[in-house]
């Protein structure tokens, strides 16, 4: 067997590939949690790495630590979706730009919204910008002269998680991210579990209620129109528009303005005890918990935890959802139930993963001499430029 330049192939089907460097196009991404667990840091481990969180609204930037800290931050508003991806990349590069101009930096993480294709380097689809088959990782590469590793979002998250919050030491874990949709993640030992084509953890878009409510997506159904911030909007929304008497404290929160009702205000207002923001609470985690124990029965996780700003109500939402998870479980009474809790690292799990698991590659990429030449041209070269 050949690879791509028609060299034999060192690993020939059958047998683990390696994580072959930024460039390489290779299929398998995955960080090695035994490895990683019994080796020292070594001093790639030790160096600081920039991640980037690529949202609706803000590309968020900040330098990490290896013990998951983030030490500077920076932020710019994300170009709309009809700019082209030349401006999105741009954004990027500036933000990276700025912190490298204060950290030396090892390598830089991308935790991007959307479907990222299986080797890591394109982003196949973003529901909020004009990414269409993007190759980000050869052009951000190219652009900042330093090692890209590209990654979705909701994966990221549940890697630092994993590796730094509510999921440490759990071997099987499912993050679920509650925002204005639902977005997942999944890590089996030690391993993000990407899937076949990079694209496993779209969680949000399983059908739990046949012929329901219209997803964005163009399907009917999905968990996240019944276990989401819109979702939440959506049904606090319609209480005050139907003038029910049950929204008026709703309403006088928001000023008597219907669109001025939005997630966070729901949630002070269940924090602060009125019933009708905890009813909308306990719908929610009713449906939070039918999904999970859904989960439950494909992937048998020992944890499930729970992001995204939804997760702010702590357990005005997570108690429902455990009643519901009890109830809804295949075999319950007779099975071992995983554990259900709020994520630890709030807004920056994306951030913190994507700059972790930049770490973690590089790492292994500086650990295979083949790809060591390649490793010396980059650095070389950058060093010239900076000069």
């Amino acid at each position: 067997m050949t690879d791509m330049a028609g060299r034999a192939d060192p690993w020939p089907s059958g047998r683990a590939r390696p994580i072959m460097g930024f460039n390489a196009g290779m299929a398998s991404r995955q960080p090695t949690a035994r490895r990683y667990r019994n080796r020292p840091p070594s001093r790639f481990l030790r160096r600081l790495t920039v991640g980037i969180d690529i949202g609706g609204t803000k590309v968020a930037g900040g330098v990490v630590d290896s013990a998951g800290r983030v030490l500077d931050r920076t932020r710019r508003d994300t170009p709309g979706l009809s700019k082209s991806p030349r401006e999105v990349e741009e954004t990027i590069a500036d933000v990276v730009d700025e912190l490298t101009g204060r950290h030396d930096v090892a390598a830089v993480g991308i935790g991007a919204a959307g479907f990222v294709d299986a080797t890591g380097s394109s982003v196949l689809f973003a529901p909020h910008l004009s990414w269409r088959h993007e190759p980000l990782r050869e052009a951000l590469s190219s652009r900042l002269r330093l090692p890209v590793v590209v990654e979705n979002d909701a994966n990221a998250a549940a890697w630092a998680e994993w590796r730094f919050g509510a999921g440490q030491g759990e071997d099987h874990l499912i993050c679920i991210t509650l925002g204005t949709g639902i977005g997942g993640g999944i890590v089996v030992d030690g391993l993000v579990q990407r899937g076949r084509y990079g694209v496993a953890g779209e969680f949000g878009h399983m059908q739990v209620v046949p012929g329901g409510h219209r997803c964005e997506c163009g399907n009917r159904g999905c968990w996240e129109q019944y276990a989401s911030g819109n979702a939440l909007v959506r049904e606090a929304r319609e209480l005050a528009t139907a003038e029910s008497p049950v929204a008026q404290a709703l309403l006088d929160r928001a000023g008597r303005d219907v669109a001025a009702i939005t997630g966070p205000l729901v949630t002070e207002a269940a924090m602060a005890g009125d019933p009708t923001a905890i009813e909308l609470f306990d719908e929610i985690g009713h449906w939070l918990g039918v999904g999970m124990a859904g989960l439950a029965c494909a992937l048998d996780p020992g944890c499930f935890v729970i992001g995204g700003g939804v997760s702010d109500a702590g357990d005005l939402l997570l108690n429902p959802a455990r009643e519901a998870y009890r109830r809804t479980l295949s075999g319950r009474g007779f099975r071992p139930e995983a554990r259900i809790v709020r994520a630890t690292l709030g807004n920056e799990a994306g951030l913190i993963g994507a700059a972790d698991l930049a770490r973690e590659e590089i790492r292994l990429f500086a650990r295979d001499p083949r790809r060591a030449s390649y490793r010396r041209r980059l650095f070389f070269a950058d060093e010239r430029d900076r000069g």
